[in-house]
């Protein structure tokens, strides 16, 4: 664009467009603070404590006062702290900020895991040459950092509202579990939802697959080291489950539209499911344009989450389905239900933000 063209633009155009573009760099840093104060514990240290001077954070923390402060600062700005001014400034973490930031076992708007460190260069790279090649990477490329990051953030639900919630709104499936149930987590990730499963239900047997091997090492030692022993832990594909029926309840969470073949993934779950049996479905409140899905006020968030892990996962083999974060809406869901076998699909919405789940059956 020349020099005339420029000026020809409309002036607050520029400076809103200036303004959005820089918001992001500011969102960019602020993530990186989140990732600080979650991993030194600053967050954790605030909670419950009411206000707090940067001296007495630093003394609870033993961390440099100077960092301290800049680091208050910081959150003041972003409005996640409350600042009250004064000799000495104090800062607070209300209980909001505790939920959302602290609360990772007990409030089901925890957030702060979510904020892992910042993405390595090399990976960077290999994302730009995904672009090029139209191959993405395997999730386990991210290494331990990517399942660690992915328990953190979808766990809340798991541990706290998959058991009293969830599983109640589905048809028989309690009675069943209680009796004594064969059921398979699918892309089972780290075990969050296995662990608390096995707890509550302990006359049911639970075998998990996940084709990531770190994510299969963290779920054998969540299993030890919480005593569990009615859970296996596999590592492999769903593609690789029974051909003969062998569960009563199958559970796929967040990961069916991370699969390069989630087509073939819901075949094998249908050989794999007695005729009696339930597939439960979590997934992406998303719809089926890109003008009804800017409704979501994360939708960009969502769809970088989707080029960095959930589409590259997605596109990791030649001829990937590369669904994506957004790309399984309900209407694509059932069409793959349908193709692969299954006859009936309930859509349970029991308010999680981001996700939907579906109750499928056979």
């Amino acid at each position: 664009m020349s020099t005339d063209a420029l000026h020809e633009l409309d002036d607050d155009a520029i400076r809103l467009m200036a303004f959005r573009v820089w918001g992001y760099k500011q969102g960019e840093q602020v993530s990186l603070l989140i990732h600080l104060g979650d991993r030194l514990g600053l967050f954790r240290a605030m909670a419950g404590a009411g206000p707090l001077t940067v001296a007495e954070l630093a003394e609870r923390t033993e961390l440099h006062d100077r960092w301290i402060r800049e680091w208050l600062w910081a959150m003041a700005a972003a409005e996640l702290v409350e600042h009250t001014p004064g000799e000495p400034d104090r800062f607070e973490l209300t209980r909001a900020g505790q939920a959302v930031l602290v609360d990772e076992d007990s409030s089901l708007f925890f957030a702060a895991g979510a904020f892992s460190e910042p993405t390595p260069p090399d990976i960077i790279d290999d994302l730009a040459d995904a672009f090029r090649t139209g191959i993405g990477l395997p999730y386990d490329r991210q290494g331990p950092r990517g399942a660690h990051r992915t328990e953190r953030m979808l766990g809340p639900w798991a541990r706290l509202a998959l058991v009293p919630v969830i599983l109640p709104m589905l048809d028989g499936v309690v009675a069943k579990l209680e009796a004594g149930a064969d059921v398979c987590d699918v892309g089972c990730g780290s075990g969050v939802a296995l662990e608390a499963m096995a707890k509550a239900y302990p006359a049911s047997r639970f075998t998990g697959y996940d084709l990531s091997r770190n994510a299969v090492e963290i779920a054998r030692q969540k299993m030890a080291d919480a005593g569990i022993d009615n859970v296996e832990i596999v590592h492999a594909r769903a593609e690789d489950l029974p051909a003969e029926p062998a569960f009563d309840l199958v559970l796929t969470f967040d990961c069916l539209h991370d699969m390069t073949r989630p087509d073939e993934a819901l075949a094998a779950v249908r050989g794999s499911l007695r005729d009696d049996g339930t597939l439960l479905v979590k997934e992406i409140k998303c719809a089926d344009t890109l003008e009804q899905n800017r409704a979501n006020p994360m939708l960009a968030m969502m769809l970088g989450f989707s080029i960095t892990s959930c589409m590259s996962s997605a596109m990791s083999e030649p001829g990937g389905m590369g669904l994506g974060t957004v790309g399984l809406p309900e209407s694509r869901l059932r069409e793959l239900a349908e193709a692969a076998g299954f006859t009936s699909v309930v859509r349970h919405d029991p308010g999680e933000p981001s996700n939907v789940y579906y109750e499928v059956r056979p």
